[in-house]
């Protein structure tokens, strides 16, 4: 099983029509958006996370039951609002985001138990918790449980600019958490944002690194190896990342525990890079995640 920890929040996509900028409502949120992609991958999966007791926070609970999801650990916060991620989109599909999110409720995700971190074999830590301080320590109490409990810990860095004071505090707070976990998933422009010299110095974890329309690569135990993707016309790419992220760790977690082989590790990304890749072909992170049939199709070719 699969356990996914961190913020689930609502999608304001925009769209401009004859100078009138609208925007349509998708489930969203890096951790609820791999916790989605890896159910639709025929994963077991279970995901924490907290909204609002609001009309988003309603929606979101509603998306999540009607996805197929375990709702037990989605929380609603009678106190503070759901997360909205304003996003706008350019020609090729790229997107530039804006956050509202002050004091929300992913501020203040719910406790997990032991027992529900024991029922798991990768557990996969989100990242916007790292803007609080109170929150970074939860992440390192997970981490340090998890470990604690023989799990391995995932860590996708997904690194929003406008929820940090600036990018070096925001390095210097990321770096506590890719030092404490197994398994790290940077974009391109992150690899920038961190350095590639300090990025290829985490050599005791496992670094997959999305590169776009050039794929992906891995690095782990001084190996690495660059996998190809399909060709697709991007319509969004938000989730991207995520379905990639939750393709590769579908494969892995039949593989139950680390140390993976170079084969293995081949074989996951094929996977992520296909799924990424295909669910950029429709509007929203989680509404066009490709069915494993449809991966294997391109994968069989």
């Amino acid at each position: 099983m699969l356990l996914c920890i961190g913020e689930i929040l609502a999608d304001m996509i925009g769209e401009e029509k004859n100078g009138i900028t609208t925007y349509e409502r998708k489930a969203g949120g890096a951790p609820f958006n791999v916790a989605c992609a890896l159910k639709k991958f025929g994963a077991d999966v279970k995901f924490v996370g907290r909204v609002g007791s609001d009309l988003i926070g309603r929606f979101l609970i509603n998306f999540a039951k009607d996805f197929g999801m375990d709702t037990t650990y989605i929380t609603q916060d009678d106190e503070h609002n759901t997360t909205l991620a304003f996003v706008e989109l350019n020609e090729e599909g790229d997107r530039d985001f804006c956050f509202y999110r002050k004091n929300t409720a992913d501020y203040h995700l719910p406790p997990v138990e032991d027992s529900l971190i024991s029922s798991a074999d990768i557990v996969c830590i989100g990242s916007l918790m790292l803007s609080e301080s109170h929150s970074v320590e939860y992440a390192l109490d997970i981490i340090r449980r998890a470990h604690a409990l023989g799990k391995t810990v995932a860590f996708d860095v997904n690194y929003r600019t406008d929820i940090f004071k600036d990018k070096e505090s925001a390095v210097k707070t990321y770096k506590r958490i890719l030092e404490s976990v197994d398994i790290v998933k940077f974009s391109e422009d992150e690899v920038e944002t961190f350095t590639k010299a300090y990025v290829e110095g985490l050599t005791d974890k496992l670094v997959l690194i999305t590169l776009g329309k050039d794929g992906s690569e891995w690095h782990y135990k001084g190996e690495k190896s660059k996998v190809p993707t399909i060709q697709v016309k991007p319509v969004d790419t938000t989730g991207a990342g995520d379905a990639f992220f939750a393709g590769a760790l579908s494969i892995l977690d039949k593989h139950n525990k680390m140390p993976f082989t170079a084969q293995v590790l081949d074989k996951a990304l094929h996977f992520g890079n296909v799924a990424g890749a295909l669910n950029t072909t429709g509007r929203g992170a989680i509404d066009n995640l490709p069915t494993i049939e449809t991966i294997n199709k391109y994968l069989n070719k």
